[in-house]
């Protein structure tokens, strides 16, 4: 049994460094409820909960998904938690899209909360993804890795750092229509230039925040659709890849391609495409929401996913290509990961946003006539990729 399957309620909180008001339970509640208000829907309206949790080692605890089975009105309910990384919320999203979509299930629950400056350095929570003989102690580092990549992409395609600083001034400028981003401003190419260097040729303004807070998303079927949501999102595509755990066996003859390359996000984005029945997506898609927690990830994405050729994407930035009210395509405008990056949630805050185009709801940040937006997540160091194609009728089944 196929099923539709349609987004019918979301929900984000404002995004911060610190909650100190809120516990973490608290946080994954206000979301919760926030939802099924959204929908107009009650706790016995759904039937299963995903819960959005990457490393719980943030916190200093075990198992924070444990804590929140009451307060998210999961007793009684089947519940699973989904953790790849930084993935993990659109990899939450697919599986609740995959739990209605089989029929098992009329209406999911998708909610988590991260509370990632907790720790004093996420760094070093992130560096455990590393292996401990050969790679840790060089040393690698989620930074230091994208600045390596940076290095390449920049090298091989002629481009500049100023380059980059664009996509992050275009970003912070998207952000200032979003109530609940965690960095907005408009800034300038010279001020992420003259930001502190981090690992080049990244610079502070290229890298996104450590972000705490919460969010969720309700997904049904069509009856569900039709009861709770006037103008629902349909999810027309989903699909996700999986990379080696070693970073070389990505560059070798049997990949055929480079690390720079990110193969793994052109692969998904075909598989999720030809689902949706998208054949040109620079001409059907008018949002899309990417996971790009670096300047560098939204142009090596916008080249992998259809928008542009391989190496353009920054050039086109130049032209306002990507712009929100005026590109062929409005990238993140939302502000993105850039500018708001709770980890566990990160993902599903992008499915958010590019569903809230297609219902209409995105407030200030509203395009006009959006038919079909996408929003990506990726997670570890590109081990994990996924995307998902929203659309305001259902088609490609």
């Amino acid at each position: 049994m196929n099923q539709t399957v349609a987004v019918i309620g979301t929900f984000q909180t404002d995004f911060k460094t610190h909650d100190p008001d809120h516990t973490f339970v608290e946080q994954a509640q206000i979301a919760a409820a926030g939802a099924l208000k959204d929908a107009g829907m009650t706790p016995d309206d759904i039937d299963a909960v995903v819960f959005s949790l990457a490393p719980t080692h943030f916190m200093g605890v075990a198992d924070a998904d444990r804590w929140s089975i009451d307060h998210i009105f999961s007793a009684g309910k089947p519940m699973i938690r989904v953790h790849t990384g930084g993935a993990t919320g659109g990899s939450a999203v697919q599986a609740a899209y995959n739990l209605v979509r089989s029929g098992l299930h009329r209406s999911v629950l998708v909610v988590g909360a991260e509370r990632i400056a907790e720790t004093p350095d996420a760094q070093d929570v992130l560096n455990l993804i590393f292996d401990l003989f050969y790679e840790r102690d060089m040393p690698l580092s989620t930074n230091t890795s994208v600045g390596l990549w940076a290095t390449g992409y920049l090298a091989r395609h002629g481009c500049t750092e100023e380059d980059l600083a664009r996509v992050a001034v275009r970003a912070r400028r998207n952000a200032m229509r979003n109530p609940h981003a965690h960095l907005k401003g408009n800034i300038t190419v010279e001020d992420v230039m003259a930001s502190r260097m981090i690992s080049t040729p990244l610079k502070l303004f290229d890298i996104c925040p450590r972000s705490s807070g919460s969010a969720a998303m309700i997904v049904g079927n069509m009856n569900m659709a039709k009861r709770f949501r006037a103008k629902p999102a349909f999810i027309n595509g989903v699909a996700s890849r999986t990379a080696t755990y070693w970073i070389g066996d990505r560059m070798t003859a049997t990949t055929d391609a480079d690390f720079t390359d990110f193969w793994l996000a052109g692969e998904t984005a075909r598989a999720c495409y030809r689902q949706a029945g998208i054949t040109d997506p620079l001409k059907q898609i008018q949002v899309a929401e990417l996971y790009d927690p670096y300047t560098l990830m939204a142009p090596v994405q916008l080249e992998r996913l259809g928008f542009c050729a391989s190496g353009t994407a920054l050039r086109l930035e130049r032209e306002g290509y990507w712009d929100w009210q005026t590109g062929a395509v409005s990238v993140s405008p939302s502000g993105g990961t850039l500018c708001t990056n709770p980890i566990a949630v990160s993902g599903l805050v992008r499915a958010i946003d590019a569903a809230n185009q297609v219902m209409g709801t995105a407030g200030e940040m509203q395009l006009r006539n959006v038919h079909n937006a996408v929003s990506t997540a990726a997670g570890g160091i590109a081990q994990f990729y996924n995307c998902t194609v929203f659309g305001d009728e259902p088609r490609g089944h």
